[in-house]
């Protein structure tokens, strides 16, 4: 692939470049989605939504499918285990958000999660898989549904070929994988040589995206020239680290970036911040913006000092006392 920065279809929605934001739970909200859409993520997801909890009016739920104010394009994901309840809840997300894509997340490796028959329980069962993702392709009535799947539920019993099988035969746009087994959870390495196995296997007929171990720029390169990968998707790597997408984009199409600022770093936090206290409360969104800033003030000179500061801070003016010195 000679050009690895390149426009991507879902369906028939159109992106302009192939560097995604994962859906991370408990990080995917709209504040931090919009700060990586200024950073230069082209599409971004949520974090993922139970289908259970939208079928029964759950407001948090609605809350976590908010667009955000510059999102322009962007994905919900859905969990679940029950065809029924995964299509009247993909009914909700049209209505409530006119999304321009639905995710299935069939990788989840939270017990809790799997429980229910819902993430990595899906790649384990293809039938099941195929049960959701049709129910879900035909209550989206020709909104793009995509799934993200696991390698497989342990070394001995990988059965990502079969969960992308049944993807594809149930009508679905794109296939996302994290080749690591539900297993190894998110230890050891992710093995980049199923996911460029399942790019051949495709063929051109969905897009596959990537996802695991990328954690700098140069990762996302990797991924792209050893797999063949239509796109890669950032989940921890972009944590406290938004500006992954712009040096990114720097990387693949100039060939080198510049390291961000630390005035910057802080200067993005504050944006996040003051995004979620608008959208949730100065409480709730202080609480929060702690693992955030600690993320922030990585890399920064005296950084150790500043995150046993922060780990205390509950109001915006805590957070401002704190960064004093980087605040012009």
């Amino acid at each position: 692939m000679d050009n690895l920065y390149h426009p991507v279809k879902i369906g028939n929605v159109e992106l302009k470049g192939n560097l995604f934001l994962a859906p991370v739970a408990g990080y995917s909200d709209a504040a931090f989605r919009s700060v990586c859409i200024e950073n230069g993520a082209c599409f971004t997801y949520t974090e993922m939504v139970s289908a259970e909890a939208l079928v029964r009016k759950n407001l948090k739920t609605e809350i976590l499918m908010r667009r955000a104010c510059n999102e322009k394009a962007y994905s919900v994901q859905i969990f679940g285990g029950e065809p029924e309840i995964m299509s009247e809840a993909a009914n909700i997300v049209l209505e409530k958000t006119h999304c321009e894509v639905i995710d299935i997340n069939c990788g989840c490796p939270v017990p809790k999660i799997i429980k229910t028959g819902a993430g990595s329980a899906l790649t384990r069962d293809p039938d099941r898989l195929f049960k959701v993702a049709e129910a879900v392709v035909k209550a989206a009535n020709g909104v793009p549904v995509t799934v993200k799947i696991r390698s497989g539920w342990e070394s001995k019993q990988m059965t990502w070929r079969e969960a992308a099988q049944a993807a594809l035969d149930a009508g679905v746009s794109a296939i996302t994988i994290h080749p690591r087994t539900r297993a190894q959870g998110y230890e050891g390495h992710s093995d980049w040589g199923i996911m460029k196995e399942l790019v051949e296997l495709v063929a051109e007929r969905v897009p596959v995206f990537g996802s695991g171990d990328l954690f700098k720029p140069e990762d996302a390169k990797a991924m792209l020239e050893e797999t063949g990968a239509d796109a890669v998707m950032f989940a921890r790597g972009a944590m406290g680290n938004p500006f992954i997408f712009r040096d990114a984009t720097d990387l693949l199409t100039k060939g080198s970036y510049e390291p961000v600022p630390p005035e910057e770093r802080v200067k993005t936090g504050f944006a996040e911040l003051e995004r979620l206290v608008a959208e949730t409360s100065e409480q709730h969104a202080c609480l929060e913006m702690r693992k955030r800033f600690a993320a922030y003030s990585k890399g920064i000179s005296g950084g150790a000092a500043l995150r046993a500061r922060i780990v205390h801070a509950a109001t915006v003016a805590d957070y401002k006392d704190i960064f004093s010195q980087f605040i012009c």
